[in-house]
């Protein structure tokens, strides 16, 4: 394997834990999956439907996220929003990410 294609796999393990705060953090607001995948995508967050639906369905589940389906146009589409328990836990999320994004760079930084 290749320093480019190492690092390109590391980098997608890197961007897999993150996707959970990434959506927590969009769905204030109800969207449906794939304007979200859209949007992830858009803001550097690659992520396919293969992997995004089953981790909607999880954060459900685990009730963080709820849905609700809008069947009011031609196509139904079904909406996903944080629940209070994801704003709670977003927000724990993020607190750790800032230290994890703050420890990282005193690390990096000394070497």
């Amino acid at each position: 394997m290749t320093a480019e294609e190492l690092i390109l796999s590391q980098a997608q393990e890197l961007r897999r834990g993150t996707v959970v705060l990434a959506c927590l953090a969009l769905l204030d607001e109800p969207q449906y999956g794939y304007a979200l995948l859209e949007t992830l995508n858009d803001a550097g967050v690659t992520v396919d439907g293969n992997t995004l639906y089953p981790l909607l369905r999880r954060l459900e589940k685990q009730g963080l996220l709820t849905s609700e389906w809008n069947t009011d146009e031609s196509r139904p589409r079904k909406f996903y929003r944080a629940s209070p328990e994801g704003s709670r836990v977003r927000t724990g999320l993020v607190r750790e990410w800032q230290d994890l994004v703050t420890s990282i760079s005193r690390l990096t930084k000394e070497n």
